[in-house]
């Protein structure tokens, strides 16, 4: 009800109910994604008060990073089954339950269960491919935009509650800095309740830059969601089945695979360990992420904007490659407050870009109705990246006492990234049908 009344008053506005489907989703990936990227400053305290080495405390972050990941596609299929508001609603109760029960951990596997498995499930169940569910049913017309700001939310919101939570773990503790991501997460769920619906005709609408429906038309319902969790587990599968015959499918997953592991599990985890290494305060080290945070916003609004225009292989080029240059010449800015504060806007800029360009590059190759799930699975690569860095810079830290290892073999990987992206096939353009003459006869 709520809902309906709202899309009503609104179109008398001439403002489109899909904008405030985008504020909700904003809000939502923002607080998941913020329980994603808050592991970077409690490794430190957990370390302290618990005896465990890096290497462990990674291990329960990695697998949060691998289910944030391992998921979506699945995510995809539930949503197209039982609707976004039952998933969504799910998701941030599970995050909620795991953030908080984890404050009572006393032993590394309970926090391996509850902080990898329990969090890493409810976020994976939003993910990317929640972004990429909202913009291929509500928009028409602006979806490169709005895919580049429901990218951002994730990508920022892995980064915006950092700081907060680096001052609250020195101020009363690492327990209570959970406190204002569980308070986003809970507001997030009323608004979902109240606001967020599956598609444009829930509220008697079209997508945005739809075809009006003719005069005296009504907006067909659509058609309820259900089936159970094996259907929705095989729809997956049988999509991954088809889309992983395409060398295209390939190339993305493996791109993808190095975003995340010069993200995700390397920058977002590890950075404010690695600063303190180079002797930066814990809450500085914070900060400097946030300020990424903020470029990032920029950057993928601007890559969303970006791909609507211009070839999104190319985009890829320069975002894998300028994100190369800028991981190899972090050990050398001698962590002071210029060089940090450059690699924040050159990097930041750069943190989540790709997304848009892979969406839409998904898109046109297997088609905007298979969009999500073949993101997801493409986004499946990404978390096992995000993985497979969180735990292998953690190792690297442990048995070497150093990070630069990972940082460097990061920087390699996204020189690869940049040349691998140009092996994908530029997108044929029809042929214009020949006009057919006046005098030609009908077609049996």
């Amino acid at each position: 009800m709520v809902a309906r009344v709202t899309a009503r008053t609104l179109s008398r506005r001439g403002v489109h109910y899909g904008w405030v489907i985008v504020a909700v989703t904003f809000l939502t990936s923002l607080s998941t994604a913020g329980a994603v990227g808050l592991a970077g400053v409690f490794i430190a305290p957990l370390a302290k008060e618990f005896g465990w080495d890096t290497a462990s405390i990674s291990s329960a972050f990695a697998i949060r990073l691998l289910l944030f990941g391992l998921m979506a596609p699945f995510a995809a299929a539930f949503m197209e089954r039982y609707g976004l508001r039952r998933v969504i609603l799910t998701a941030l109760a599970l995050v909620t339950v795991g953030l908080l029960l984890g404050t009572a951990v006393t032993e590394l596997w309970q926090l391996v269960v509850l902080w990898g498995f329990v969090v890493g499930i409810g976020t994976g169940l939003t993910a990317m491919v929640l972004g990429a569910t909202v913009a291929s049913r509500w928009f028409v017309e602006r979806r490169g935009l709005v895919l580049g700001i429901l990218t951002a939310a994730v990508a920022t919101g892995q980064l915006v509650f950092l700081p907060l939570a680096a001052h609250l773990i020195e101020a009363v503790g690492w327990r209570l800095a959970l406190v204002p991501n569980v308070a986003g997460l809970v507001l997030a769920a009323v608004l979902v309740a109240l606001f967020l619906r599956d598609r444009p005709s829930d509220v008697g609408l079209t997508a945005f830059g739809a075809p009006p429906e003719p005069a005296g038309g009504v907006v067909p319902a659509a058609a309820a969601p259900g089936g159970s969790v094996f259907a929705a587990v095989g729809r997956a599968f049988s999509v991954l089945a088809e889309s992983s015959r395409s060398p295209a499918f390939w190339i993305l997953f493996s791109t993808f695979f190095i975003c995340g592991l010069s993200t995700a599990g390397l920058i977002q985890t590890h950075f404010v360990s690695l600063c303190a290494d180079f002797g930066m305060p814990q809450t500085d080290a914070a900060a400097t992420l946030a300020m990424m945070g903020a470029f990032d916003f920029v950057g993928t609004i601007l890559s969303g904007w970006l791909s609507d225009r211009y070839s999104n292989r190319w985009l890829l080029f320069w975002y894998y490659g300028l994100r190369g240059l800028s991981l190899l010449w972090l050990p050398h800015s001698t962590f002071s407050f210029y060089g940090l504060s450059l690699f924040a806007l050159f990097y930041g800029l750069d943190w989540i870009a790709t997304v848009p360009p892979t969406v839409k590059l998904a898109g046109q190759t297997f088609g905007a109705a298979k969009a999500p799930l073949v993101f997801g699975w493409i986004f499946t690569g990404h978390q096992i990246g995000a993985a497979v860095a969180a735990y292998g810079a953690g190792l690297s830290r442990t048995a070497w006492d150093t990070y630069l290892p990972a940082f460097y073999a990061a920087g390699f990987t996204c020189l690869i990234a940049a040349g691998l992206v140009l092996l994908l096939k530029p997108k044929a353009r029809q042929p214009a049908a020949a006009p057919v003459p006046a005098t030609a006869p009908a077609a049996a």
